[in-house]
C-alpha cells in the first residue's frame, strides 16, 4: 500500500472569540457548517490531508497572480513570505506523482482567558491563519496583536495568511451589508505587516474556506523543497512520512498526534476531524 501522505505540517488558527475559527476547521474536515458550535475551551484539533506540488498546485494559481498584483512598491504580496523574503524556487518533479500533505490543524480559543494555553500551542507551527470577523471591525483591529504574539513564540519564517470570514453577512443573503473592514484595509494591512496573502471566507456557505487552507499548505511545500525545515526536528513544525522525531524539546508532540486518521486508504483529498 503506498503512503497516505508526504508530509505532515502543523498549522494553528488564531485570532478573537467568535470570528469563526472553529467553524472554518470543521468546514475543511467535515464539509460542514454548524449555526451553533461551543465556545472554545483551550485548543481543539483536527486534521485533513490536501495536494500540494503539481499538477493540483496549478490550479491555485499563485505565481501567475504574483504578476499580476502589486502594491504601492511595486512589490507583490505573493512574493514575498513571512519573513519578507522571495518565495522559494519548487524544485522540478514528475507532475504525475502528486504530493500530498496531512495538515494538523489546532483550533485555538481566542478568549483572553485562556491566552497562556493557546499561546503554548504557536511553537511548533509551520503555518497559521489569522481569522477576523470582516462585520466585527474591532476583530480585525486585533490581528496586530495576534501577529505579535505569534511572531514572538513561533519559528522564524513561518507562513501566516490573514482570512477574513463571514462573507457570508455582506448582503447577498441578508439584504443588507453588514462589512467593517475592506478589501483594499486589509491587503494594505497585509503588504504593512509582511502577509503573504488576504483571503476571504465563508465558513458557513464553504467559499474560500479550501483556498486558504491549501494555500497555506502549498507555500510550506515550497519551503520544503527550498530545504528551509529539518524534517527531523519537531520544532520546524513539519514532518516528512517515517522521519523520526528530534531531540526531545519539551514541546508536545503535537505533529505526531491523531495520525491514525490519516492512515485511511482513499484520496488524498479525503480526511476528517479528531
Amino acid at each position: 500500500m503506498s503512503q497516505p501522505w508526504d508530509y505532515i505540517a502543523k498549522l494553528v488558527c488564531i485570532g478573537d472569540s467568535g470570528t469563526g475559527k472553529s467553524s472554518l476547521t470543521i468546514r475543511l474536515c467535515e464539509g460542514r457548517f454548524s449555526p451553533s458550535h461551543d465556545v472554545t475551551i483551550g485548543v481543539e484539533f483536527g486534521s485533513r490531508i490536501v495536494p500540494v506540488g503539481p499538477p493540483a498546485s496549478l490550479q491555485l494559481g499563485l505565481d501567475e497572480r504574483s504578476h499580476s498584483s502589486s502594491g504601492p512598491s511595486g512589490e507583490t504580496l505573493e512574493e514575498s513570505t513571512a519573513s519578507g523574503l522571495p518565495t522559494p524556487p519548487r524544485k522540478p518533479q514528475d507532475s504525475s506523482v502528486q504530493k500530498r500533505m496531512k495538515l494538523s490543524l489546532w483550533d485555538t480559543a481566542g478568549q483572553e482567558t485562556y491566552k497562556s494555553i493557546t499561546r503554548s500551542y504557536f511553537r511548533g507551527a509551520s503555518g497559521a491563519l489569522l481569522v477576523f470577523d470582516i462585520s466585527r471591525r474591532s476583530t480585525f483591529v486585533s490581528c496586530t496583536q495576534w501577529l505579535q504574539d505569534l511572531r514572538q513564540i513561533a519559528e522564524e519564517g513561518i507562513v501566516v495568511i490573514l482570512v477574513g470570514n463571514k462573507t457570508d453577512l455582506t448582503g447577498q443573503e441578508f439584504g443588507s451589508n453588514q462589512r467593517q473592514v475592506t478589501v483594499e484595509e486589509a491587503e494594505e494591512w497585509c503588504r504593512l505587516n509582511n502577509i503573504v496573502r488576504y483571503v476571504e471566507t465563508s465558513a458557513k456557505s464553504g467559499d474560500g474556506v479550501e483556498r486558504a487552507f491549501l494555500e497555506v499548505a502549498e507555500r510550506i511545500y515550497r519551503n520544503i523543497e527550498a530545504g528551509r525545515y529539518d524534517l527531523n526536528d519537531r520544532r520546524s513544525g513539519v514532518k516528512g512520512f517515517g522521519a523520526s522525531g528530534g531531540a526531545n524539546t519539551g514541546v508536545p508532540r503535537t505533529v505526531t498526534l491523531g495520525m491514525d486518521d490519516a492512515m485511511r486508504k482513499g484520496s488524498g483529498w479525503s480526511g476528517g476531524c479528531c
